[in-house]
C-alpha cells in the first residue's frame, strides 16, 4: 500500500513540476511549485523521514510563499497590470491546481488516519530521529561548509535587494 501512495504522490509532483515549467503567467506556476513541494514532502514522509517533510514543507514551500510576496512587492505591478491580470484569470485554469491538491490531501489523510492513535504515536515514536541528532550531525562535522552556505544567502539575498533599488531608483 506505502507503493501505490508513493507513486501518487511521485505522479503528482511530476504533474505539477511539468505544469509549473510551463505556465505562462507567474502566479499559476507558483502554485504549481507549491503543490509540487509538498508532494515531495509527502514522498519523504513515505519514506519514513518525517522530520524532512516538515523542513519541506517550512522551509520549501513557505519560503516560496515570502520570496513570491517579496518580488510582488519588489515588482509594483501598476493599475494596468491588475486589469491585464484579472481578465487572463479564468477559473478553469484552476481546475488543475485544485485536483493535484486534493489527490494530495487525500493520501495525506489515508497515510496519517492509522499513526494518529495512541498506540501507533508511542510505537513510532522509539523510530523518529529528532532535531537534536540532526543539529549534533550537520553542525559537527558539516559547521564551515553551513556557515559558508549561510553567508551565501545573505550575500545573495543583500545583491538581490541591491540591485532591486538601483532599478527603482532608475524608474523614478
Amino acid at each position: 500500500m506505502i507503493a501505490t501512495l508513493f507513486y501518487i504522490a511521485a505522479t503528482v509532483a511530476l504533474l505539477s513540476a511539468a505544469l509549473t515549467v510551463t505556465r505562462l503567467n507567474a502566479v499559476h506556476a507558483l502554485l504549481y511549485l507549491v503543490i509540487t513541494m509538498l508532494a515531495i514532502s509527502l514522498i519523504f514522509f513515505l519514506l519514513g523521514a518525517a522530520f524532512a517533510a516538515a523542513l519541506q514543507i517550512i522551509v520549501y514551500a513557505g519560503a516560496i510563499m515570502v520570496l513570491f510576496v517579496f518580488v510582488t512587492m519588489m515588482l509594483h505591478q501598476g493599475e494596468l497590470s491588475i486589469r491585464q491580470e484579472a481578465q487572463l484569470y479564468r477559473p478553469s485554469q484552476s481546475f488543475g491546481a485544485i485536483l493535484l491538491s486534493g489527490i494530495l490531501l487525500l493520501e495525506t489523510l489515508y497515510l496519517l488516519a492509522p499513526v494518529l492513535t495512541e498506540q501507533q504515536v508511542a510505537a513510532n515514536a522509539s523510530n523518529l530521529i529528532g532535531a537534536k541528532q540532526i543539529g549534533l550531525r550537520l553542525f559537527g562535522p558539516y559547521l564551515l561548509l553551513v556557515e559558508i552556505a549561510a553567508l551565501l544567502l545573505l550575500t545573495a539575498l543583500i545583491g538581490a535587494f541591491h540591485i532591486a533599488r538601483r532599478h527603482q531608483e532608475s524608474s523614478t
